[in-house]
Protein backbone atom coordinates (compact mmCIF):
# COMPACT_ATOMS: atom_id res chain seq x y z
CA UNK A 1 0.00 0.00 0.00
CA UNK A 2 2.85 2.61 0.99
CA UNK A 3 4.51 1.42 -1.53
CA UNK A 4 1.68 2.26 -4.47
CA UNK A 5 1.09 5.71 -2.66
CA UNK A 6 4.71 6.34 -3.21
CA UNK A 7 4.92 5.60 -6.96
CA UNK A 8 1.82 8.03 -7.47
CA UNK A 9 3.62 10.64 -5.92
CA UNK A 10 6.69 10.10 -8.44
CA UNK A 11 7.67 13.24 -9.84
CA UNK A 12 6.31 12.47 -13.50
CA UNK A 13 3.71 9.99 -12.42
CA UNK A 14 1.42 12.64 -14.28
CA UNK A 15 -0.24 12.00 -17.66
CA UNK A 16 3.04 13.47 -20.42
CA UNK A 17 0.06 15.49 -22.34
CA UNK A 18 0.71 17.93 -19.53
CA UNK A 19 4.46 18.01 -19.61
CA UNK A 20 6.35 19.48 -23.10
CA UNK A 21 7.45 17.69 -25.35
CA UNK A 22 10.10 16.66 -26.32
CA UNK A 23 11.39 15.16 -23.30
CA UNK A 24 13.87 12.29 -21.98
CA UNK A 25 12.36 9.38 -20.66
CA UNK A 26 14.64 6.01 -19.37
CA UNK A 27 16.78 5.51 -22.26
CA UNK A 28 14.17 7.55 -25.23
CA UNK A 29 13.55 10.67 -25.76
CA UNK A 30 10.11 11.42 -26.23
CA UNK A 31 9.10 13.76 -29.39
CA UNK A 32 5.41 13.65 -30.28
CA UNK A 33 2.57 11.77 -28.73
CA UNK A 34 0.25 9.52 -30.80
CA UNK A 35 -2.28 8.41 -29.27
CA UNK A 36 -4.00 6.96 -25.62
CA UNK A 37 -5.99 4.58 -24.56
CA UNK A 38 -8.05 3.07 -22.06
CA UNK A 39 -4.43 1.72 -20.39
CA UNK A 40 -1.57 3.32 -22.08
CA UNK A 41 -0.04 6.30 -23.74
CA UNK A 42 2.00 5.91 -27.20
CA UNK A 43 4.94 8.43 -28.42
CA UNK A 44 7.02 8.22 -31.29
CA UNK A 45 10.62 8.95 -29.28
CA UNK A 46 14.03 8.71 -30.67
CA UNK A 47 16.53 6.20 -29.09
CA UNK A 48 20.47 6.95 -28.94
CA UNK A 49 23.45 4.76 -29.15
CA UNK A 50 27.50 4.87 -29.49
CA UNK A 51 29.02 6.41 -32.70
CA UNK A 52 26.30 8.53 -33.65
CA UNK A 53 23.06 5.65 -33.59
CA UNK A 54 19.89 6.97 -33.40
CA UNK A 55 16.47 5.10 -34.54
CA UNK A 56 13.43 6.08 -33.80
CA UNK A 57 10.56 4.05 -32.36
CA UNK A 58 7.41 4.11 -30.45
CA UNK A 59 6.80 4.23 -26.61
CA UNK A 60 4.05 2.53 -25.11
CA UNK A 61 3.32 3.55 -21.26
CA UNK A 62 1.33 2.91 -19.07
CA UNK A 63 -1.35 5.72 -18.16
CA UNK A 64 -0.26 7.53 -14.81
CA UNK A 65 -3.54 6.91 -13.11
CA UNK A 66 -2.95 3.28 -12.90
CA UNK A 67 0.43 3.47 -11.22
CA UNK A 68 0.11 1.70 -8.39
CA UNK A 69 -2.72 -0.21 -9.32
CA UNK A 70 -0.96 -4.53 -9.20
CA UNK A 71 -3.83 -5.39 -12.29
CA UNK A 72 -3.30 -3.12 -14.96
CA UNK A 73 1.10 -3.21 -14.26
CA UNK A 74 0.90 -6.83 -14.29
CA UNK A 75 -1.40 -6.54 -17.27
CA UNK A 76 0.67 -4.29 -18.97
CA UNK A 77 4.16 -6.07 -18.75
CA UNK A 78 2.29 -9.63 -19.58
CA UNK A 79 0.91 -8.04 -22.76
CA UNK A 80 4.81 -7.03 -23.39
CA UNK A 81 6.28 -9.97 -22.79
CA UNK A 82 3.64 -11.95 -24.63
CA UNK A 83 4.23 -9.70 -27.75
CA UNK A 84 7.89 -10.11 -27.75
CA UNK A 85 7.70 -13.08 -28.63
CA UNK A 86 5.55 -12.65 -31.87
CA UNK A 87 8.26 -12.16 -35.06
CA UNK A 88 6.34 -11.32 -38.33
CA UNK A 89 6.41 -9.34 -40.91
CA UNK A 90 2.96 -8.21 -40.78
CA UNK A 91 2.70 -8.25 -37.16
CA UNK A 92 4.10 -4.89 -34.92
CA UNK A 93 7.16 -6.72 -32.40
CA UNK A 94 7.77 -5.48 -29.25
CA UNK A 95 11.76 -5.27 -28.57
CA UNK A 96 12.13 -4.60 -25.10
CA UNK A 97 10.76 -3.71 -21.59
CA UNK A 98 11.19 -1.56 -18.39
CA UNK A 99 10.35 1.09 -15.66
CA UNK A 100 11.71 4.77 -15.91
CA UNK A 101 10.17 7.36 -13.36
CA UNK A 102 8.48 5.05 -11.59
CA UNK A 103 6.00 3.93 -15.07
CA UNK A 104 6.21 1.10 -17.31
CA UNK A 105 6.96 1.45 -20.82
CA UNK A 106 7.73 -0.73 -23.96
CA UNK A 107 9.23 -0.31 -26.78
CA UNK A 108 7.97 -0.97 -30.49
CA UNK A 109 8.31 -0.44 -33.89
CA UNK A 110 7.58 2.75 -35.54
CA UNK A 111 5.53 2.57 -39.11
CA UNK A 112 6.19 5.09 -40.33
CA UNK A 113 2.93 5.77 -43.18
CA UNK A 114 -0.65 5.83 -41.49
CA UNK A 115 -2.98 3.84 -39.99
CA UNK A 116 -5.58 2.26 -42.15
CA UNK A 117 -8.33 4.55 -41.38
CA UNK A 118 -6.70 7.45 -43.01
CA UNK A 119 -7.12 6.06 -46.40
CA UNK A 120 -9.71 7.30 -48.65
CA UNK A 121 -12.09 4.13 -49.23
CA UNK A 122 -12.88 2.38 -51.44
CA UNK A 123 -9.53 1.09 -52.75
CA UNK A 124 -8.78 -0.27 -55.62
CA UNK A 125 -9.89 -4.14 -55.90
CA UNK A 126 -6.39 -5.13 -56.55
CA UNK A 127 -4.87 -3.58 -53.57
CA UNK A 128 -7.73 -4.42 -51.57
CA UNK A 129 -7.13 -8.07 -51.78
CA UNK A 130 -3.62 -6.90 -51.05
CA UNK A 131 -4.18 -5.67 -47.58
CA UNK A 132 -6.56 -8.62 -46.86
CA UNK A 133 -4.43 -11.32 -47.64
CA UNK A 134 -1.44 -9.52 -45.50
CA UNK A 135 -3.31 -9.19 -42.83
CA UNK A 136 -4.27 -12.83 -43.06
CA UNK A 137 -1.12 -13.34 -42.97
CA UNK A 138 -0.16 -12.00 -39.74
CA UNK A 139 -3.55 -13.45 -38.09
CA UNK A 140 -2.34 -17.01 -38.80
CA UNK A 141 0.91 -16.04 -37.85
CA UNK A 142 -0.60 -14.86 -34.42
CA UNK A 143 -2.46 -17.63 -33.97
CA UNK A 144 0.15 -20.13 -34.52
CA UNK A 145 2.38 -18.60 -32.39
CA UNK A 146 4.11 -20.76 -29.47
CA UNK A 147 6.39 -19.83 -26.24
CA UNK A 148 9.94 -21.48 -25.55
CA UNK A 149 8.73 -24.71 -24.59
CA UNK A 150 6.69 -24.67 -28.03
CA UNK A 151 3.19 -24.72 -26.15
CA UNK A 152 0.88 -22.67 -28.36
CA UNK A 153 -0.45 -19.27 -27.28
CA UNK A 154 -4.08 -19.26 -28.39
CA UNK A 155 -3.90 -15.86 -29.49
CA UNK A 156 -6.97 -14.40 -30.80
CA UNK A 157 -5.98 -10.73 -31.87
CA UNK A 158 -9.71 -9.28 -30.56
CA UNK A 159 -10.07 -6.23 -32.46
CA UNK A 160 -8.78 -6.59 -36.08
CA UNK A 161 -10.36 -2.95 -37.27
CA UNK A 162 -8.81 0.04 -39.23
CA UNK A 163 -7.02 1.90 -36.61
CA UNK A 164 -4.86 -1.26 -35.76
CA UNK A 165 -3.98 -1.51 -39.24
CA UNK A 166 -0.55 0.50 -40.01
CA UNK A 167 0.35 1.09 -43.27
CA UNK A 168 4.29 2.22 -44.29
CA UNK A 169 5.25 4.16 -46.74
CA UNK A 170 7.05 1.57 -48.59
CA UNK A 171 4.02 -0.54 -48.48
CA UNK A 172 4.06 -2.78 -45.91
CA UNK A 173 0.93 -3.70 -43.97
CA UNK A 174 0.95 -4.81 -40.11
CA UNK A 175 -1.18 -5.37 -37.47
CA UNK A 176 -0.69 -3.65 -34.25
CA UNK A 177 -2.57 -4.43 -30.62
CA UNK A 178 -2.57 -7.89 -29.95
CA UNK A 179 -5.50 -7.95 -27.36
CA UNK A 180 -3.27 -11.13 -25.55
CA UNK A 181 -2.99 -10.27 -22.11
CA UNK A 182 -7.20 -9.81 -21.66
CA UNK A 183 -6.81 -6.24 -21.53
CA UNK A 184 -10.47 -5.83 -22.67
CA UNK A 185 -10.95 -6.61 -18.60
CA UNK A 186 -9.74 -2.91 -17.88
CA UNK A 187 -11.78 -1.13 -21.04
CA UNK A 188 -14.81 0.46 -20.46
CA UNK A 189 -17.34 -2.17 -21.56
CA UNK A 190 -20.76 -2.23 -23.86
CA UNK A 191 -22.94 -5.34 -24.25
CA UNK A 192 -21.35 -8.68 -23.43
CA UNK A 193 -18.29 -7.50 -21.89
CA UNK A 194 -16.72 -6.57 -25.01
CA UNK A 195 -14.57 -3.78 -25.85
CA UNK A 196 -16.23 0.22 -26.83
CA UNK A 197 -15.66 1.30 -29.97
CA UNK A 198 -14.90 -1.41 -31.89
CA UNK A 199 -18.92 -3.13 -32.31
CA UNK A 200 -18.54 -2.52 -35.82
CA UNK A 201 -15.81 -5.64 -36.44
CA UNK A 202 -16.94 -8.03 -34.24
CA UNK A 203 -18.04 -11.13 -34.86
CA UNK A 204 -21.36 -13.17 -33.50
CA UNK A 205 -19.56 -14.85 -30.22
CA UNK A 206 -17.97 -11.81 -29.62
CA UNK A 207 -21.13 -9.87 -29.25
CA UNK A 208 -22.57 -12.60 -27.52
CA UNK A 209 -19.72 -13.12 -24.76
CA UNK A 210 -18.76 -16.68 -25.85
CA UNK A 211 -15.48 -17.88 -25.79
CA UNK A 212 -13.59 -16.91 -28.97
CA UNK A 213 -11.07 -18.73 -31.45
CA UNK A 214 -9.28 -18.04 -34.60
CA UNK A 215 -12.62 -18.07 -36.45
CA UNK A 216 -13.63 -14.85 -34.65
CA UNK A 217 -10.54 -12.61 -36.57
CA UNK A 218 -11.56 -14.11 -39.88
CA UNK A 219 -15.26 -12.81 -39.71
CA UNK A 220 -13.58 -9.27 -38.56
CA UNK A 221 -11.22 -9.38 -41.46
CA UNK A 222 -14.20 -9.76 -43.90
CA UNK A 223 -16.00 -7.10 -42.56
CA UNK A 224 -13.07 -5.30 -43.26
CA UNK A 225 -12.38 -6.65 -46.73
CA UNK A 226 -15.73 -5.53 -47.51
CA UNK A 227 -15.51 -1.88 -46.25
CA UNK A 228 -11.89 -1.97 -48.20
CA UNK A 229 -14.10 -2.84 -51.02
CA UNK A 230 -16.87 -0.75 -50.80
CA UNK A 231 -16.25 1.77 -48.16
CA UNK A 232 -18.88 0.69 -46.07
CA UNK A 233 -19.05 -1.82 -43.24
CA UNK A 234 -21.77 -4.66 -43.94
CA UNK A 235 -23.29 -5.04 -41.14
CA UNK A 236 -24.32 -1.07 -40.26
CA UNK A 237 -26.80 0.03 -38.72
CA UNK A 238 -28.44 3.44 -36.89
CA UNK A 239 -26.84 2.81 -33.53
CA UNK A 240 -23.86 0.69 -32.08
CA UNK A 241 -26.08 -1.71 -30.25
CA UNK A 242 -28.56 -2.29 -33.21
CA UNK A 243 -25.10 -3.28 -35.22
CA UNK A 244 -24.31 -5.62 -33.03
CA UNK A 245 -27.73 -6.98 -32.97
CA UNK A 246 -27.07 -7.54 -36.68
CA UNK A 247 -24.08 -8.83 -36.12
CA UNK A 248 -25.22 -11.42 -33.51
CA UNK A 249 -27.77 -12.71 -35.64
CA UNK A 250 -25.57 -13.23 -38.51
CA UNK A 251 -27.77 -13.10 -41.53
CA UNK A 252 -25.75 -13.12 -44.15
CA UNK A 253 -24.74 -9.43 -45.34
CA UNK A 254 -25.87 -8.13 -49.29
CA UNK A 255 -22.62 -7.95 -51.49
CA UNK A 256 -23.87 -7.27 -54.88
CA UNK A 257 -21.27 -4.89 -55.32
CA UNK A 258 -18.62 -7.38 -54.64
CA UNK A 259 -17.30 -9.69 -57.31
CA UNK A 260 -18.99 -13.55 -57.38
CA UNK A 261 -15.73 -15.35 -56.34
CA UNK A 262 -14.85 -12.79 -53.61
CA UNK A 263 -18.40 -12.62 -52.68
CA UNK A 264 -18.74 -17.10 -51.91
CA UNK A 265 -14.80 -16.08 -49.64
CA UNK A 266 -16.23 -13.40 -47.76
CA UNK A 267 -19.69 -15.24 -46.87
CA UNK A 268 -18.02 -18.55 -45.77
CA UNK A 269 -15.64 -16.07 -42.92
CA UNK A 270 -19.26 -14.63 -42.13
CA UNK A 271 -20.76 -17.93 -40.98
CA UNK A 272 -22.37 -17.57 -38.01
CA UNK A 273 -21.19 -20.71 -36.39
CA UNK A 274 -17.25 -20.19 -36.21
CA UNK A 275 -16.27 -23.98 -37.25
CA UNK A 276 -18.04 -23.13 -40.77
CA UNK A 277 -15.26 -20.79 -41.56
CA UNK A 278 -12.06 -21.15 -43.11
CA UNK A 279 -10.14 -23.75 -40.94
CA UNK A 280 -7.57 -21.13 -40.48
CA UNK A 281 -6.33 -17.37 -41.26
CA UNK A 282 -4.00 -19.40 -44.40
CA UNK A 283 -6.43 -20.99 -45.50
CA UNK A 284 -8.14 -17.36 -45.86
CA UNK A 285 -5.32 -16.07 -47.22
CA UNK A 286 -5.64 -18.37 -50.35
CA UNK A 287 -8.95 -18.23 -50.85
CA UNK A 288 -8.50 -14.45 -51.03
CA UNK A 289 -5.66 -14.29 -53.43
CA UNK A 290 -7.41 -16.81 -56.23
CA UNK A 291 -9.93 -14.18 -56.47
CA UNK A 292 -8.23 -12.48 -58.91
CA UNK A 293 -5.27 -10.39 -59.26
CA UNK A 294 -3.49 -8.98 -56.21
CA UNK A 295 -1.89 -5.62 -56.22
CA UNK A 296 1.90 -5.78 -54.33
CA UNK A 297 3.57 -2.89 -52.28
CA UNK A 298 4.54 -0.35 -54.54
CA UNK A 299 0.58 -0.19 -55.77
CA UNK A 300 -0.43 0.53 -51.53
CA UNK A 301 2.59 2.54 -50.84
CA UNK A 302 1.60 5.01 -53.79
CA UNK A 303 -1.66 5.56 -52.41
CA UNK A 304 0.12 5.90 -48.72
CA UNK A 305 2.44 8.13 -49.93
CA UNK A 306 -0.46 10.08 -51.19
CA UNK A 307 -2.49 10.12 -47.95
CA UNK A 308 0.38 12.03 -46.24
CA UNK A 309 1.28 14.57 -48.86
CA UNK A 310 -2.72 14.97 -48.26
CA UNK A 311 -2.16 15.28 -44.77
CA UNK A 312 0.55 17.50 -44.96
CA UNK A 313 -1.31 19.74 -47.45
CA UNK A 314 -4.12 20.45 -45.02
CA UNK A 315 -1.51 21.20 -42.41
CA UNK A 316 -2.38 17.94 -40.09
CA UNK A 317 0.65 15.30 -38.46
CA UNK A 318 0.94 12.02 -40.52
CA UNK A 319 2.48 10.04 -37.39
CA UNK A 320 1.06 6.41 -37.61
CA UNK A 321 -1.33 6.11 -34.25
CA UNK A 322 -1.19 3.10 -32.80
CA UNK A 323 -3.55 1.92 -30.74
CA UNK A 324 -5.43 5.15 -29.56
CA UNK A 325 -8.58 3.91 -28.37
CA UNK A 326 -7.66 0.09 -27.26
CA UNK A 327 -5.92 -0.37 -23.82
CA UNK A 328 -2.42 -1.82 -23.21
Amino acid sequence: MGDARARRSAPFAVPFRTLELPRPFGPFLLEAKLGHGGMAEVFRARVYGASGFEKVVVVKTLKAELLGEPEPERMFLEEARLQALLSHRNLVQAHDAGVAEGRPWVRLDFVDGVDLSRLALPLPAEVARFVAAELALGLHALHEASDATGRPLGIVHRDVSPKNVLLSKWGEVRLADFGIARATQLQEQTRGGVRKGTWAYMSPEQVAGRALTSASDQFALATLTVELLTGARPFDAATPLETMDRIKEARPPALDAVEAGLREVLLRAFSAEPSARFPSSRALREALCACGPVADELALAELVRSSLAAGQERGSTASTRIDTEAPG
